[in-house]
Formats: structure tokens, sequence, C-alpha cells
């Protein structure tokens, strides 16, 4: 027998066929585009969405034998509408969409972000839908008229494959769950004035279980009434799938977004008012995905005239650790940055430039910046983990992988895996499904790490003193992001 597990990510959408003894068989991929209709704007056709997903599983599906259940996981936040008839109202809307940055703002300035945070356990950022609900409200009322339903990805997926409108925790946990109750709370969408929105929150459940509908089937190559079972979104699913199933483990995502996060037994509310919490099978997950990540990678590429990210870690490797005194502030989202602080003007920067600098530090100097972020959120998640699992498509960078130990001081694993979300979808199905008795004997049986990736000592000592360097120059140059945001404005 097999399982299938599907990981819709962000910009690349990825079945992973399992054999009996849980070996990845086989993998397929789709490239999925995310369009920019205005500035700002990031959205997804989310019937081109379901068509990769059901490209890749019947490609997988025909290369497995009989399959016992297929699991799901995928992008989270965002804002994916459905009518009453379960048809898209329009483009869904997605985590990393600037529309609403300026009622973000607003939130925060006020000090009404925090007060939400005490019952909710995570910041506003513009991606989250009660932010969306609000520019939507103002811009669009009419598709909120035609809607009945609100979804993230993952929700999108187990409807299609399922008739099923449910929300899994993970993807309710904010912005309206009280996650003390673990239950949408009465009083959130008061606080942001969206009563009206209440309506469109599906049912939150736990690692939801339902069949593949006779449609769905057809559709995807498999017998109807197979298993379907949707596990927690992605950030969750791949923290699973490295094996951060404990209180005080953690990991780290190198992908579309940094996402440094680690295991907790209950949610810190009375904390600072940053980063996101997530309820898990058992427990939560404290996390800070930002906005910028391997984007940020790209661009860096694109400037210096690379054709793949590998070479920039190669070209990195001709500069000296500090880059020659050159300094990278990597928040090029147009959203700003939601970890580890929240601030939708945030900008990025390139500081100290001079004719002594050439593509070698520049290079040096994005990844820097990256691995610096990791650092900032790992000490602001007030874990002391003994190592950091690593995973996404960063983690195939050695370079990149040898300056995060050194910067953040800790031991790097990465999972044998290629698929990782996939693999923590796997380990919830089992669960859901009966076949393991909880997800952590089930990443027990089936995680494995690669051999660690040791700090240099040395190197640690001068990247703790460039940490703080960082920090500094990030908190002077943050004076300077309204007055460009102003800017930007008149352009």
């Amino acid at each position: 027998m097999a399982i299938i597990c599907v990981d819709a990510g962000t910009t690349v959408i990825k079945a992973v066929g399992y054999d009996s003894a849980g070996a990845e068989t086989a993998v397929a991929r789709r490239e999925t585009v995310v369009s920019r209709p205005a500035p700002g704007h990031a959205e997804q056709d989310m019937g081109a969405v379901w068509d990769a997903v059901a490209a890749t599983v019947r490609e997988v599906a025909a290369r497995v034998g009989p399959v016992d259940f297929v699991a799901v996981t995928a992008q989270g936040d965002g804002c994916w509408l459905v009518g009453p008839d379960g048809e898209p109202t329009g483009p869904a809307i997605l985590w990393n969409d600037a529309r609403a940055a300026t009622a973000v703002d607003g939130w925060i300035r006020t000090g009404l972000a925090e007060a939400a945070f005490r019952l909710n356990g995570s910041s506003a950022a513009s991606g989250l839908p009660h932010a969306i609900l609000t520019w939507l409200r103002a811009n669009d009322p009419d598709r909120l008229e035609r809607s009945s339903a609100m979804l993230t990805c993952g929700g999108w997926i187990f409807a299609r494959m399922t008739g099923e409108v449910v929300a899994e925790e993970s993807d309710a946990s904010a912005p309206f769950m009280d996650l003390r109750e673990r239950a949408y709370s009465p009083s959130l969408p008061r606080m942001f004035g969206l009563e009206w929105a209440e309506r469109l929150l599906p049912p939150a459940r736990s690692c939801p279980v339902a069949e593949l509908t006779g449609a769905a089937a057809a559709t995807l190559g498999l017998p109807a009434g197979t298993p379907v079972v949707m596990a927690p979104y992605d950030i969750a699913a791949t923290a699973l799938g490295a094996g951060a199933v404990a209180p005080g483990q953690a990991c780290g995502i190198l992908g579309t977004t940094l996402c440094t996060e680690v295991v907790v037994e209950s949610p810190d509310l009375e904390g600072p008012p940053i980063g996101i919490t997530i309820a898990l099978p058992g427990g939560y997950l404290r996390a800070f995905p930002t906005f910028a990540g391997t984007e940020v990678v790209r661009w860096t590429c694109g400037l210096l005239g690379l054709s793949e990210p590998g070479e920039l870690g190669d070209l990195a490797l001709l500069s000296e650790p500090g880059a020659g005194g050159l300094a990278f502030l990597p928040y090029l989202s147009p959203a700003g940055e939601r970890a580890p602080f929240s601030d939708p003007l945030a900008r990025g920067a390139l500081l100290g430039l001079s004719f002594e600098h050439g593509r070698e530090h520049v290079a040096r100097a994005a990844l820097e910046g990256l691995t610096m972020v990791i650092r900032d959120c790992l000490v602001a998640t007030g874990a002391a983990p003994t190592e950091l699992r690593v995973c996404g498509g960063g983690s195939a960078n050695a370079t990149w992988l040898r300056m995060i130990a050194d910067v953040t001081g800790l031991p790097v694993r990465r999972s044998v895996d290629a698929e990782v979300g996939a693999r923590g979808a796997y380990l919830v199905g089992l669960t859901a499904t009966g076949a393991a008795p909880s997800v952590a004997v089930a990443a027990a049986g089936h995680v494995r790490l690669r051999d660690a990736v040791e700090p240099d000592p040395a190197r640690r000592a001068f990247y703790d003193r460039l940490f703080e360097d960082f920090l500094t120059l990030r908190a002077d140059n943050a004076g300077t992001w309204p007055l460009l945001g102003g800017m930007r404005s008149r352009t």
C-alpha cells in the first residue's frame, strides 16, 4: 500500500508518494503563478492551484500502488473566498499581500494589535484574514456579499477533494482564535469591527479526515472514498516533518519565508506582541515567519547577474566574514516585515557601500543579513534549543548552512527527505487515520537527519559582535521608514 502527501506551497506544489515502510518513492512538482495586478497585491488563481494539485497527485498515483490515504498541507494565512456553490468568488489573496498595510499600521500604532495578541498570540500582518477582510469591505464589498466561506489554501484543496468546508486548527489559529480555549473568540472579530465576517469562518477542527468524492477521485486518478487528511499548514507541517515534535525543539525553514519556530507546551500571551502562535496536535508552535526569505536570494542573484543561488554562496566565499564592513537589511517585501517585529513600512538597505566593495561583498552581505534575521527570530522565541533543524530550498546552499551554524552557535541539521512539509503531512496522516498513536511516535519511526554542520567557535565570536551591530543599524534605519513610505506614496 502507498500514501500520497500534498504540499501546496506559494510557488511550487508537490505531491510525494510513500511506500509501506514510509520511504519516498515518487515526487511530482508543478510551479504556480503569483500575480501582482497592482502595487502590493499578491494573488493566485484558485482554479489553477487546484489544477496543479490534481496534476501532481495524478502523476504520483500512476507510479505507486493502491493508496491508503491522501494528506494535505499548504501555504497558510491569506483569504481564499468561496461562494455557496463552493466555487471561488475571485482570486486568492495571499499571505504576503500588502494591500491592507495601512490598516495594520493603524492597529499597531493604536495598540489594537497588541490587545488582540493577548488573546490570540499572533501579531497583526497585512496577509492575515482580518486585514484582508477589512480591505475588501472598503474596496470590494460585492465580493464579500457573494462569498459564504473564507478558506486557506489547505482548506480550499480539502474542500475540492472532499466537499467539506472546514478549517484545520493551525489555519484557524490567527487571527480569530482564543488560543487558551482553542476556539474562535467572540471578542476578536468585534475588536476589529468584523462581526459581519463571522459567518465566513468555517468550523475549526484538528486534522480533519473525510472521504474523497467521486468527482475528485476521477480527477485525481484515485478510488472514491479514499480517506483525505488535512494536516496543519506548511510551516507547522514542516516543523513536524523535520522532527521538531517536543517542547524546545527548533526548526528553520529557508523558503519563500524564513520561518524560525520552536515547539512549546502552552501559548505565551504575556510577552512582546510579535510572531505567531499556532495550535498543533497536543501542543503549540511559536513561529516567526518573515515576509522575505529566499526571494531575497533570487533578487540578489539577479542584481549580480548570477544564474542560481548556489553561485551566490560561491561568490560570498570570496569575501571574509563581515563583507568588508558592508551591512544588508533584507526587508525587501512590499508588505514590510512581520517577524521578529511587525512594521508594514519596513524596507531593506545596503549600508556602508564604498568603492572598496565588489560583487563578492554584496553576496556575502545579503546572506549574512538573512542569517542575522534567523538569529533575531531565534532569540525572539525565548527558547534555548540544542540544535536547529533546517529545510526548504535554501538548505541546499552549503555556504549558507555553515553561516547559519556560525551565526546562531547551533549545530545545523537537515532531513534526508526531499520534501519535509510532505513528511510532516505523512506523520499527521498516520496519526489521524489510527496507524500511529501520536505524531511524536510517528516521527521517531520515520524522520531521519543528516550529519550536523557544527559552528566554528572563532567565527561565532565574530558574529556575536556583528549581530549587535546589525540590531543597532536596523534601529537607526527604522527612523527613515515612514519618510520612505511617504516618498513612495508620492510616486
